[in-house]
């Protein structure tokens, strides 16, 4: 048995609990698909700690606090999230760890996935990285605890031992966990009896014990499915069967073990060979079952704290099959104010599998790639920022604006000083013929500045030879980004879109190689990352999707669809990001709203790219 992890609490007594009066830091943690246990966020246990504190049967809506969330719910009697848009429930868990550890500090260790994105450590592992961290460690191998990678702390970096692939990691500073004293709330097998007095009949109530019922009945009817037949708790070949439960508070195992010696843990996961485990009786046996004293098998997620290191327990039972004959859910709608959810009205709330988006098509031979229609080329470069001679910021401001002879009393909305007033830049700025009490106006929109207001803004801009109207951004002249270089390739691939069943796709490839950032970058001569390259986007091919291709090559040439910025997604600074023209990057599916179908797309992204300056004016016959 691997020895217990640095941070995770070793187990005090028989019943795995820790000291009374020993500081514990909680972390919340859900099993996904693939019976691996992740941690909510540090914001998220708070929220549903406090929860806790008040109700311990109640329910946590985790949008409350994490807006990505919102169709997520915990019950707290039963222990499970329940996703209320699908039915899918997925068992959770309340796990502790010492205060000094990585959770209690607030330390992420996070790996980069392919989309560019950055995804944190099961807990466990992030805990012994830390550590590692902290003793100065020049790498650390994750083979004892089931994983075939190697951290280099130094590249930070993560290396595929089998495949030799290399990954960037990283560590980051985050809100701390909960931090709690004293004893560990009582243990509660599950799924728990209904409450004393009157249920509520409200929407969320309605939900709630929907959930709870559809678990009952999961529970029923696989324990009749094992108890039913003479042999016992085997199947039709002889083969071990057992039903996954879920604790409420790290409680004591509701598991005994069939015979101790063939229960083989091991750290990691995937390792472990499976366990022969007896089928859990029901609640009103529990009291006349023997006792098993310090023999007793602890599972994960039944006992949390007496889990040395990294221990996971395979069991005999196929992850994802569904029992037959789960009755289906008589839900009512109480207010009869629109249709209730099919996972709550009439059918079945199963233990299922998250749908996966679809991000990219069937491979595709190049010869099955064929141009656009009316599109010269395939491919498009973009080089470094070409400089326009002989544009002084005075003469783009003079070229585009009127001066003004009778000036209104009101603000100049730049500087915030009256326009009869001088500029607010007066000594600041110094420019040959235009003084700081001149005001003009821009030909297309009418707004009123002063002309030393427009050449600071101009000048504290890309200083393309365009001005955009800072009130209603009127874009005067061909605006251009800042963009940095690399290559777009577009061809039309022989399969269709969600909601374009009759029309071929267009697929356009962006790719941008990481570089160093120049003087019209935010750190000029600073490294910039260029994360999930190449990106694959897709349009039909339709007269619609062609027109919207023919501004994406204009905006492209501009250097308008990328920026060097902060990441809203990770959080990384200093790295390529989208310039406020969305694309579609889900090919099959729209489960992260980046995919099809989506009737108002065309029309959104040829709003946004008008808003660059990139309008239907500038397509060529």
């Amino acid at each position: 048995m691997a020895r217990p992890g640095p941070g995770l609490l070793p187990p005090a007594n028989g019943l795995g609990y820790p000291p009374q009066n020993l500081a514990r830091v909680v972390v919340w943690e859900w099993m996904n698909e693939h019976g691996r246990w992740r941690p909510y966020s540090a914001a998220v246990c708070h929220h549903i700690e406090n929860i806790l504190k008040g109700d311990a049967r109640g329910t946590v809506v985790l949008g409350q606090v994490d807006g990505q969330l919102s169709p997520y719910v915990i019950d707290l009697q039963s222990m499970h999230q329940f996703r209320q848009d699908t039915g899918t429930m997925r068992p959770v868990q309340r796990n502790f760890y010492e205060p000094s550890s990585a959770p209690g500090k607030g330390v992420v260790w996070e790996w980069e996935n392919d989309n560019g994105s950055w995804t944190p450590y099961d807990m466990e592992i992030c805990v012994t990285i830390q550590n590692a961290y902290e003793k100065q460690h020049p790498w650390l191998d994750l083979t004892s605890l089931g994983f075939s990678y190697l951290i280099d702390f130094n590249g930070m970096s993560q290396t595929n031992k089998q495949t030799q692939r290399k990954r960037r990691l990283r560590r980051r500073m985050d809100l701390a966990y909960p931090l709690i004293m004293g004893s560990i709330p009582k243990s509660q097998s599950w799924p728990v009896g209904a409450s004393s007095g009157q249920p509520c009949s409200c929407q969320q109530c309605i939900l709630v014990n929907s959930t709870r019922a559809a678990s009952n009945a999961i529970l029923a009817s696989q324990r009749r499915k094992l108890h039913g037949g003479a042999s016992g708790g085997t199947g039709a070949a002889g083969a071990p069967t057992a039903v996954r439960q879920s604790n409420t508070f790290a409680g004591t195992s509701l598991w005994s073990p069939t015979s101790s010696a063939t229960n083989n843990i091991s750290a990691g996961g995937g390792q472990a060979k499976d366990e022969q485990v007896r089928a859990p009786l029901s609640p009103a046996n529990f009291a006349a079952m023997p006792s098993h004293g310090h023999n007793a098998l602890s599972i994960n997620g039944q006992n949390n704290l007496n889990r040395p290191g990294t221990q996971r327990i395979s069991m005999a039972t196929p992850r994802g099959t569904i029992p037959p004959g789960v009755p289906a859910l008589p839900v009512k709608n109480l207010t009869g104010s629109g249709p209730v959810h099919p996972a709550l009205a009439g059918l079945p709330v199963c233990l299922t599998r998250a749908p996966k988006p679809i991000l990219h098509p069937p491979h595709i031979s190049k010869s099955d790639m064929k141009p656009v229609p009316g599109v010269n080329g395939m491919r498009r470069k973009t080089k470094k920022k070409h400089l326009r001679k002989g544009k002084t910021p005075e003469d783009v401001v003079r070229r585009y604006t009127d001066k003004i002879k009778v000036v209104p009393d009101e603000d100049c909305t730049i500087c915030m000083e009256r326009l009869a007033m001088a500029s607010g830049y007066e000594g600041v700025l110094q420019h040959k013929g235009i003084k700081p009490e001149l005001v003009g106006k821009l030909g297309k929109c009418g707004h009123m500045y002063h002309l030393l207001c427009l050449v600071a803004m101009y000048n504290n801009g890309n200083k393309d030879g365009s001005l955009q109207c800072p009130t209603c951004k009127t874009i005067y002249g061909e605006k251009t980004g800042t963009q940095p270089p690399g290559k777009m390739e577009y061809h039309i691939i022989p399969h269709c879109l969600p909601g374009y069943p009759d029309a071929k796709t267009i697929r356009i490839v962006y790719d941008i190689p990481a570089g160093v950032q120049t003087n019209e970058h935010p750190n000029p001569g600073k490294k910039f990352s260029a994360r999930g390259f190449p990106r694959q986007c897709y349009l039909p091919d339709n007269e619609k999707g062609r027109k919207v291709l023919k501004l994406l090559i204009t905006a492209w040439d501009r250097r308008l669809i990328f920026t060097i910025g902060t990441s809203s997604t990770t959080g990384e600074s200093d790295t390529v990001v989208w310039n406020e023209i969305h694309h579609k990057t889900e090919f099959g599916s729209n489960l992260t709203g980046h995919g099809y179908p989506d009737p108002n797309y065309l029309d959104n992204v040829l709003t946004e790219l008008s808003a660059q300056g990139v309008g239907e004016d500038n397509l060529k016959d």
